[in-house]
């Protein structure tokens, strides 16, 4: 494999009468530039460094990240690569506190004078600028089929003289791999988990028996918004909601709302978007199902899902210092206690995808090719250098049917693969469409107008239509933010676009508010089974406080054995 990462540049020597990269063969240029087998060359900044690499390893709410920030804030100058906008909005806040810090994300720049840290998104990172200090957090993403390329290039890419990296201990094996692949020196710190985590004594019979600070996961849109109207429906409670296709500000004041006391929006209905990005103070973590549909196939969560998603419940200094797991029926309770139980199986491969510069260089012996035929012929290419390896080729499906979609508009090739990686699902028909149509103003006056977002008259949603509809404009106006960072003088309304982009995603939370079932107390009769209920509660409260007892004592015998 080491042979793989000099197999372009034996070719180039090998054609010592060579003037230009035209004059090489054909095939061997083309062998050359697709070769993925040893993506570290890719790199020379920071191969140039001699990084010194940092593994902060541990389970959900065990100090991990909060360690490595402490890092990041006190070098002279640094970077933060988080997964969501929402994690490099907090980072970015906390560093703000102490230092000047700029924010950059695909929809947003926001930079302060003097500043020598940024808090980005992982996709964002900068593979020039040198830094004492990053931090990649959520490092075992890059074995993620779709977005696991970004980590990677992070990985090995971010030019920092220390490279803090945060995640899951099922990385470890592939991060050995990748530094004795690169010559760097690894350190690794294990970190345990610094609140209690146990699973309930049985399953949760139906939602009208959740309580305050429950957080029920399911894992559609349309199941979210059923479980809330369910437990509404019993007068007990209001209820917040998180999920992936509600606006990151929108999920913000959801959570914010959870999280303060006293407003009687003490329940919240999330989909697996919960495991990631925001700080919720939550009491149990409540499974409706243990399977969901992942883009492909029906499938069972893994034991790393679920221990993300019931991570979350007891944060540590939070007003649920403890946590607690169920689920709806008792098969599927047993299967979340046994995977709190065992490690997340190990991670073999990271993914890859190629750079512009790639593409173009491939392009110059292929100049026939559109963007669809050259990604197609890039990962053919690819998969021979690949084999034997720990890489392997990320999906890029949906980039492929995006530039097919475009191939017929008169674009240059940066252009097709800029519009081509935009934050745009092919199978979302109002998005996908209006990604067409910016393309095609674009293509035809290089100017896109903040009309072309065809935007209705928006006004609190009544019904879960509208709500979809809110949602789906505030997708439109991220799109049109996104290019318009890509394309400034093209694009011309990402001011007045950024405005209304706020503006509905603070609509969005006020309709969710607004859409709450309110009803009175119920029949006497109902009283009485309530009030049953709430004695069975309270002998699994004391069940549950005896489990975290016991692991109070377990962790107490660990350190113990340590020292």
């Amino acid at each position: 494999m080491q042979g793989g990462c000099f197999r372009w540049a034996r070719t180039l020597l090998s054609c010592r009468n060579c003037r230009s990269y035209s004059a090489l063969p054909a095939q061997a240029l083309t062998d050359a530039v697709t070769d993925l087998g040893c993506p570290a060359s890719l790199f020379p900044i920071a191969r140039a460094l001699s990084r010194r690499i940092v593994a902060h390893l541990g389970p959900t709410n065990s100090g991990k990240t909060h360690a490595a920030l402490q890092h990041l804030r006190q070098a002279a100058s640094g970077i933060y690569c988080g997964p969501l906008r929402l994690l490099a909005w907090q980072v970015h806040a906390q560093l703000c506190s102490s230092l000047p810090c700029n924010l950059v994300t695909g929809q947003e720049r926001r930079e302060e004078l003097g500043a020598r840290h940024t808090a980005c998104t992982v996709e964002m990172a900068s593979h020039r600028a040198v830094v004492d200090v990053a931090v990649v957090d959520e490092v075992q993403m890059l074995a993620d089929h779709s977005r696991g390329w970004a980590w990677t290039r992070a990985l090995l890419g971010v030019p920092a003289r220390t490279l803090h990296v945060c995640g899951d201990p099922a990385v470890l094996p592939l991060l050995e791999k990748i530094a004795g692949e690169t010559g760097e020196e690894l350190e690794v710190r294990h970190y345990q988990r610094l609140s209690p985590l146990v699973p309930a004594r049985r399953p949760l019979a139906c939602l009208s028996q959740v309580r305050s600070g429950d957080c029920v996961v399911a894992f559609t849109r349309r199941d979210v918004h059923a479980v809330r109207q369910e437990v509404e429906s019993h007068g007990r409670h209001r209820c917040c909601v998180v999920y992936g296709a509600l606006p990151p500000n929108a999920r913000q004041l959801q959570a914010a709302l959870f999280n303060a006391s006293r407003t009687g929006f003490n329940v919240l209905a999330a989909s697996d978007a919960v495991g990631m990005g925001l700080n919720l103070s939550i009491r149990r973590i409540i499974f409706t199902s243990i399977r969901k549909w992942d883009g492909t196939a029906d499938r069972q969560l893994t034991a790393a899902e679920i221990k993300q998603i019931a991570g979350r419940a007891g944060r540590y200094g939070s007003r649920f210092p403890s946590g607690t797991v169920t689920a709806m029926n008792a098969a599927d309770l047993r299967v979340v206690a046994d995977a709190l139980q065992q490690p997340s199986e190990a991670l073999t491969t990271a993914h890859l995808l190629p750079s512009l510069s790639q593409l173009e260089l491939l392009h110059s012996q292929h100049p026939q090719d559109n963007l669809p035929a050259l990604l197609r012929r890039f990962a053919a290419a690819a998969a021979g250098s690949l084999a034997q390896t720990h890489y392997c080729y990320a999906q890029y499906e949906d980039q492929y049917t995006l530039a097919t979609m475009l191939r017929h508009l008169p674009l240059s090739l940066q252009e097709a693969w800029t519009f081509s990686i935009s934050p745009t699902d092919p199978a979302d028909a109002p998005l996908a469409s209006a990604l067409l149509r910016f393309a095609t103003a674009y293509a035809r006056q290089l100017r896109v107008p903040v009309a072309a977002t065809l935007l209705p008259p928006l006004a609190q949603a009544r019904s879960e239509v509208d709500l979809l509809q809110l949602e789906t404009c505030h997708r439109i106006l991220d799109l049109y933010l996104w290019l318009a960072h890509r394309f400034p003088d093209a694009f011309e309304g990402a001011e007045d676009v950024a405005l209304k982009s706020g503006a509905l995603a603070a609509l969005i939370d006020t309709s969710i508010r607004e859409m709450g079932v309110q009803r009175r107390c119920r029949a006497s009769s109902e009283a009485a089974a309530a009030a049953a209920d709430d004695a069975s509660l309270e002998a699994e409260a004391e069940w549950e406080q005896q489990q975290v007892e016991e692991w109070m004592r377990r962790k107490r015998r660990y350190h113990k054995h340590r020292r």
